[in-house]
C-alpha cells in the first residue's frame, strides 16, 4: 500500500491510498478466471478529503482491478463516512459504517491506515501554510495528539524532552 497526502488550494486536504495485489505465479480464485503472474488481482484506490479538524468532507474510491464482479458493489456505503472525524475511535467508525458485508476488507484496511498518513500530512502542512503566509505559529499549550502514542513520543522519551520539554515527564524510580 502507498499513502500520500496533499494540500489542496481550497484549504482542504486529500489523503490517498493505493493497493496493488500481484502474485509472482499464476493464481485462480475458485472457479473465476485465472490470473497470470504479475497481473493485479486487486488495484484499489481511496481518496479521503478532510478539513483542518480531520472531518471527512468527501470520499472517492476506484476499483480498477478486482477478482470478482461482485466486488464492484463494495464502495456503495463509503459515502456514510462523510461527516465522520478521522481520529480517536477511527477503526470503530469505519466498522460501524462499512464493516462486514457493507464494505470491502481491503478498502477498510486502507482506511484504517489512512489516519497515519493524515496525521503525518495535516500538522506539518498547517505549519507550512502559516509559514508561507507569514502567520505566527500558535503557542503550544497542550500536548500534541501524538504524544504518548508511540515509543519515540513517550512522555519520558528523549524525543519529547528535546521537542516539547514543557510536556516531558522523567521516569520515576518506581517505573
Amino acid at each position: 500500500m502507498v499513502f500520500q497526502g496533499y494540500d489542496r488550494e481550497d484549504g482542504l486536504w486529500d489523503i490517498e491510498a493505493h493497493l496493488t495485489d500481484v502474485k509472482p505465479y499464476g493464481f485462480q480464485v475458485s472457479t473465476e478466471r485465472p490470473f497470470p503472474p504479475q497481473e493485479p488481482i486487486h488495484g484499489l484506490k481511496v481518496r479521503v478529503t478532510l478539513n483542518d479538524q480531520m472531518v471527512i468532507q468527501d470520499i472517492a474510491t476506484s476499483m480498477d482491478d478486482i477478482p470478482h464482479p461482485e466486488c464492484a458493489g463494495a464502495p456503495h456505503s463509503m459515502h456514510k463516512l462523510i461527516g465522520c472525524t478521522m481520529g480517536a475511535g477511527w477503526r470503530k467508525v469505519i466498522n460501524q459504517h462499512v464493516g462486514g458485508t457493507a464494505g470491502c476488507t481491503h478498502l477498510r484496511e486502507m482506511l484504517f491506515n489512512m489516519a497515519t498518513a493524515a496525521y503525518q500530512t495535516l500538522p506539518s502542512g498547517q505549519w507550512q501554510r502559516r509559514e508561507l503566509s507569514g502567520q505566527a505559529q500558535p503557542a503550544v499549550t497542550e500536548p500534541p495528539f501524538y504524544l504518548g502514542q508511540c515509543h519515540s513520543w513517550a512522555y519520558d522519551s528523549p524525543t519529547v524532552q528535546r521537542a516539547y520539554p514543557m510536556f516531558f515527564k522523567a521516569k520515576t524510580a518506581d517505573e
